[in-house]
């Protein structure tokens, strides 16, 4: 074997092992909490990677009471993120579609000074809003309910998925429109029925994305949220692992798994849109 091919051999076999020591590091905090939901006892340490006894009990006490299905806290705070989460995300697809495309097809007074303001509202971490949403949610009446924080999920996306979904509207030939209009259509007809279903991939990438984040959101829901009987998922599962006596740390690692379902399944049901959008805005934005 000559030296230049022994050399991208050994240079191919490191490769991969990196690439094997990464993906261990990666996946083994997921295994961990995998092995530890299926532990006995309450520590995250008790059963190790592989678990001595594997046992169902921390999963079952997430949907069932008293030997009956139903009524737990866990699906509790399930229901109420999937309430929160849906229509906020929805909420947020609706608002940035019409700003991104007031942008990007509009020339209008103050639109770059508008644009300037959407990049620098993402310089500021949304711990400096708090203060100022909860006043403004306790004036409108909307504090301590699922509503002021739906409102507070769909404006608050607003910034970046503009910025997102402008590029790739710009994309978009406006020939198309052009010709819509000398139909006869209208502007909202044009960008209703001619753009939107351009966009379509690139819409549900935005509402992929605006899920996960309002899911895994805990500040402004702590913030926002009093009362028990409303506390999303990210709020709820705090108390499996905050008490000072009673820690459970297989039960949250349980509840972290059946947490995770809900954007997996929103995953795979929409891949083929989301990875068109996410190869499409690469290649075009």
């Amino acid at each position: 074997m000559s030296k230049p091919t022994l050399k991208r051999s050994l240079l191919l076999l490191l490769n991969r092992l990196v690439l094997v020591v990464a993906c261990l590091l990666t996946l083994f905090p997921a295994l961990w909490v995998v092995a530890a939901s299926f532990s006995q006892g309450v520590s995250l340490y008790s059963g190790g990677l592989i678990p001595a006894k594997l046992t169902w009990d921390n999963y079952r006490q997430l949907f069932f009471r008293d030997g009956h299905l139903g009524g737990t806290d866990f699906l509790l705070w399930m229901k109420n993120s999937l309430i929160i989460c849906l229509p906020a995300s929805f909420l947020g697809v609706g608002l940035t579609t019409t700003m991104a495309y007031a942008f990007s097809r509009f020339r209008f007074a103050g639109r770059r000074f508008g644009l300037l303001v959407l990049v620098l509202l993402q310089m500021f971490p949304a711990i400096m809003s708090i203060i100022a949403l909860f006043r403004l949610l306790q004036v409108l009446g909307l504090l301590d309910k699922l509503l002021g924080l739906i409102i507070v999920y769909g404006c608050g996306s607003i910034g970046f998925n503009t910025w997102l979904l402008k590029g790739y509207l710009e994309s978009i030939p406006r020939d198309l429109e052009e010709a819509a209009y000398i139909d006869g259509a209208t502007y909202w007809q044009a960008f209703t029925r001619v753009v939107l279903p351009l966009a379509t991939p690139m819409l549900v990438v935005v509402f992929f994305f605006n899920f996960i984040g309002f899911f895994q959101e805990y500040l402004l829901a702590s913030v926002i949220l009093f009362r028990p009987e409303l506390r999303p998922i990210a709020l709820g599962m705090r108390f499996y692992i905050t008490g000072k006596y009673s820690q459970n740390w297989t039960g949250f690692s349980a509840a972290s798994i059946v947490a995770s379902l809900p954007i997996l399944i929103i995953f795979f049901a929409l891949q083929k849109f989301i990875v068109e959008g996410l190869t499409k805005g690469a290649l075009k934005g």
